[in-house]
């Protein structure tokens, strides 16, 4: 039986994992062992991140939305009490928006709610 030589498998596995480091600072960019711990440790930090971004973003919103209530003298809690009662599909997002760039709008919306 023939002997099997892994040395060009195993030389494209650890170039794509240098490449992913690419840019990390000491022996993190071009040791293997220490690149493929900061490669995984930065893939499990970028999940994280998703995750983290789109509920730093969902309270961004209710901070505008709820600021936006105030100048309506109307409760954040009230207005989308009463947007889910009159089965508005309007998110949380789109009401941030309109705050921020369409108060006459928004405030309609919070008369009418009312």
């Amino acid at each position: 039986m023939a002997r099997v030589k892994r040395g060009v498998a195993q030389r494209a596995r650890h170039k794509k994992i240098i490449k992913l480091a690419k840019g990390y600072r000491h022996t993190r960019k071009n040791v293997f062992r220490h690149a493929k711990q900061a490669v995984v440790k930065a893939k499990s930090n970028a999940y994280i991140g998703r995750k983290l971004k789109k509920r730093n973003f969902r309270s961004l919103w209710i901070v505008q939305i709820n600021a936006a209530c105030k100048q309506n003298s109307i409760s954040y809690s009230k207005l989308i009490k009463y947007l889910s009662q009159s089965k508005a599909d309007v998110n949380r997002k789109e009401l941030a928006q309109m705050a921020k760039n369409e108060p006459e709008k928004f405030s309609k919306i919070a008369k009418e709610v009312k």
